[in-house]
């Protein structure tokens, strides 16, 4: 059995680039497939995190690393992470407020 791409190399820039692309494909069919909100969060963290991925792969030029994109993605994690905190805020007092049994 002959692979397809046998004679390209798979380099780390590649699996990354397929990773994220796997990994944003996976979250966004949970996005919209999913009624349960606690997995479509969870979805979008996974989301976040497959375009963070991107944009440090994006960091690289000929001269060298490009220190904005990794700056944005410190950002982005701090966001997320605030954003997540406050959705599972409303999502637990929502809860007690109205259980669903």
């Amino acid at each position: 059995m002959r692979l397809i791409f046998a004679d390209t190399a798979l380099t780390s820039e590649t699996l990354f680039a397929l990773l994220a692309a796997l990994l944003m494909a996976l979250s966004l069919v949970s996005v919209f497939t999913t009624r349960h909100l606690i997995r479509r969060l969870l979805a979008l963290n996974i989301l976040s995190s497959a375009v963070f991925l991107l944009m440090v792969l994006t960091a690289r030029t000929t001269d060298g690393i490009d220190p904005v994109p990794h700056a944005l993605v410190l950002t982005g994690i701090v966001v997320s992470v605030s954003t997540t905190a406050v959705v599972l805020a409303l999502y637990l007092r929502r809860y007690r407020m109205k259980p669903p049994c």
